[in-house]
């Protein structure tokens, strides 16, 4: 059965997008970032650029009667040369705080090739896509469009069946989070299954995901965003890029560290203030970066990392991930005997050994979908949990 629908094209504006920190107007329509563009102004790393303007977190939230949604979307698509293909982006449809739906831009878009062995990397563009959702209950309703977590995403048009508002800010805290490609969303099945959505979700919050793949190397300009951007709960995760990218030794370590959480607390003094340490790695436990991609891996479909980097190195200041765990529980227990809102979350209580033989790391670095998920579930049942640094009665 063929239906017509009377579309309302609302045009999208800031306060129907939430987790985003600017909107870019482009030639086609807006590009969400999850940087400023004072932060982006100060980079010109191509990995952050990439990484900050795919829309981990950022979601389309109004309120409606509508029962059709259109969006029409140009995603950036990477291709990675010898390695399969990647799966197109998920978008995910939320009614009221359930998923309604999931939907992908499957034809057209922009394609980024990326040649890893040179590190190169082509753009060649393509046209944009539609994506609809129908059959939504009627009745007044807040929906959410989740925007896929790992490929770039212009937004070009909003269109429904019946008019659309934005939904007011409302009682729930808002969690600025930072961390690595893991925070990201890696590997997760969908938007709303990364590991934050998923805790953020169980812990009643609104999630900013400054989750920066490749990218969590406590860049002052970054510091700067999370100080000046409104929250009630934030969070830090730090560890792996420092080791795979090998960027600082010890001795820089523990200065950039306080340097970074100074800086946050310059904005937000007596928010409360989590440090979370590397999951458990065990390709960078004891052996220094750099990581690099194992090229003889690729025929069984799955590319894999390996460490480069020497032991013994360790004596010269290499950091390691329990090098780095140590200098982050000193650090917080020191500061923390003047900052009583500031807390410390060894990332092995997330993700372990019993964890790693069970779920082992696919690529010898990222989580899988159920991997994100059991993160989720355990980061909502520690720091969210009464008596968690991010305990409902600290509000």
């Amino acid at each position: 059965m063929h239906t017509t629908y009377n579309w309302i094209t609302t045009p999208i504006t800031a306060d129907l997008l939430r987790g985003a920190l600017d909107l870019e107007r482009t030639d086609h329509g807006v590009l969400p970032h999850r940087l400023p563009a004072r932060a982006r102004a100060q980079c010109t790393d191509g990995q952050l650029a990439m990484a900050e303007a795919q829309p981990s977190g950022v979601r389309l939230v109004f309120r409606t009667r509508a029962t059709a949604v259109e969006l029409d979307a140009l995603p950036t698509k990477r291709v990675y040369v010898g390695a399969p293909p990647r799966p197109d982006g998920v978008y995910d449809l939320l009614v009221d705080g359930r998923l309604a739906g999931q939907a992908g831009v499957t034809t057209g878009g922009n394609t980024l090739t990326i040649d890893m062995t040179t590190g190169t990397a082509r753009h060649q563009p393509g046209p944009a896509g539609t994506l609809r959702f129908t059959a939504l209950p009627d009745g007044v309703k807040d929906v959410e469009i989740w925007l896929p977590h790992n490929e770039t995403t212009e937004l070009l048009a909003l269109r429904t069946d019946a008019p659309i508002e934005p939904v007011p800010a409302g009682g729930r805290r808002v969690w600025l989070h930072h961390g690595s490609s893991i925070s990201h969303g890696s590997d997760a099945a969908s938007p709303t299954t990364t590991w934050p959505a998923l805790a953020a979700s169980l812990g009643g919050v609104e999630l900013i995901n400054l989750g920066l793949g490749g990218s969590a190397l406590l860049d002052p300009f970054t510091a700067r965003a999370m100080r000046d951007t409104p929250a009630d709960l934030i969070s830090v995760k730090v560890g792996i890029n420092l080791v795979n990218t090998d960027l600082m030794r010890l001795r820089a370590f523990g200065p950039a560290v306080h340097g970074f959480l100074d800086t946050i607390r310059e904005g937000h003094p007596t928010t409360p203030l989590l440090v979370v340490s590397p999951i458990l790695c065990p390709i960078h436990e004891d052996t220094p970066g750099p990581s690099a991609p194992d090229f003889s891996t690729l025929s069984s479909g799955k590319l894999q990392f390996r460490a480069v980097g020497d032991p013994a190195e360790r004596a010269g200041g290499k950091l390691t991930l329990n090098t780095i765990r140590d200098e982050l529980s000193r650090i917080v227990e020191q500061r923390a005997a003047d900052d009583p809102n500031l807390h410390y979350l060894d990332g092995r209580e997330l993700y372990g050994a019993a964890d790693f033989a069970e779920l082992p790391l696919p690529d010898q670095l990222h989580p899988d979908a159920a991997t994100h998920r059991r993160i989720g579930e355990r980061f909502a049942a520690l720091p969210f949990a009464p008596g968690g640094a991010f305990a409902a009665e600290r509000a």
